[in-house]
């Protein structure tokens, strides 16, 4: 009796309803420019941080190599969602496909995952160089940097085919509208037709082998920083070693932040307005201000960017 209960509540679906934040037609214009300028802010910017590392000799080095990656990853974790939300706004429609659910769940993880990664990778990069200065050329060298780039990739799959393979088989669901302006994996786990301690358990799972132990190799990297920083003799160099943490710290705080946040809370009985701006927050606010985070803080940057915009005039 209540498995033919639970059969009634449940269906096939072949699409899925993405609520967004308003379906009120006054707020559509107002959202519609407000994304659409934030993501042309966020590829023009990152595709010029990529330009100025690879234009420019001077930064050809580990640091600025991952923060190529970086700003990659970024553009293609915009890339995924916010076209399909302009597009739906345009068009006035909230529907995406099944497969096309998948495809952008698919996207969404593997760039998001690298985005995790590199940003630990890159804590990585600046505690060889603050703690062993000496030895940063030798560690840090070309087949390591390429080594932990694939690192990143391999691991991003594996989260990715973790989902798949839950959601994949799974022919019923308890709905059809997901409460986020893309299809956020934590929403899909939500009304997929499994139990409540699976469900449960694959989050706090994500959370801890994509969240918490990345996050972890990041404050113990800045524990020996700052432990190496406030044995150095040097004012001077005390502000240099802070200054080139300084962004990547901002970017980590924003970051993990708010996508923990969304992930934890998805969870417990909180306003889907709040998770759809929280992940606004990590998936289109970060990516676009990386490039202000990373070239505002930085000469070497600032004068790269110079040059490239010098040549291009």
């Amino acid at each position: 009796m209540c498995q033919l209960k639970l059969q009634n509540l449940t269906h096939v679906v072949s699409e899925f309803h993405l609520l967004g934040f308003s379906e009120d037609p006054e707020m559509q214009p107002l959202l519609l420019g407000l994304f659409l300028s934030m993501y042309l802010v966020t590829v023009l910017g990152n595709l010029l941080i990529i330009l100025a590392v690879t234009s420019d000799s001077h930064l050809h080095t580990p640091m600025y190599f991952f923060l190529c990656n970086l700003s990659l990853a970024d553009v293609g974790f915009t890339s995924t969602t916010v076209p399909k939300m302009i597009v739906g706004i345009i068009t006035h429609s909230t529907v995406i496909s099944y497969a096309g659910c998948l495809t952008q769940m698919s996207f969404f993880i593997i760039f998001g995952i690298m985005d995790d990664f590199l940003l630990t990778v890159m804590a990585y990069d600046r505690y060889v160089a603050i703690c062993h200065p000496l030895h940063y050329q030798v560690i840090m060298n070309p087949r390591c940097c390429g080594l932990l780039i694939l690192v990143c990739f391999v691991v991003s799959l594996s989260n990715f085919l973790l989902h798949n393979v839950i959601v994949l088989p799974v022919a019923c669901f308890k709905g059809v509208e997901v409460s986020n302006f893309f299809c956020d994996p934590s929403q899909l786990l939500n009304i997929i037709c499994s139990d409540i301690v699976t469900h449960d358990m694959v989050m706090y799972s994500v959370c801890i082998l994509y969240g918490l132990i990345p996050m972890s190799g990041i404050l113990f990297s800045y524990y020996k920083i700052f432990s190496s920083i406030l044995r150095a003799s040097s004012p001077g160099g005390r502000y240099k070693a802070f200054s080139t943490c300084g962004s990547h710290l901002t970017v980590v705080c924003l970051f993990y932040g708010t996508a923990l946040g969304v992930y934890l809370s998805s969870s417990f009985s909180l306003s889907p307005r709040r998770c759809a701006v929280a992940s606004v927050v990590y998936t289109v606010v970060t990516p676009m201000l990386n490039p202000f985070i990373y070239s505002l803080r930085n000469r070497d940057m600032k004068k790269a960017m110079r040059r490239l915009l010098t040549k291009e005039v």
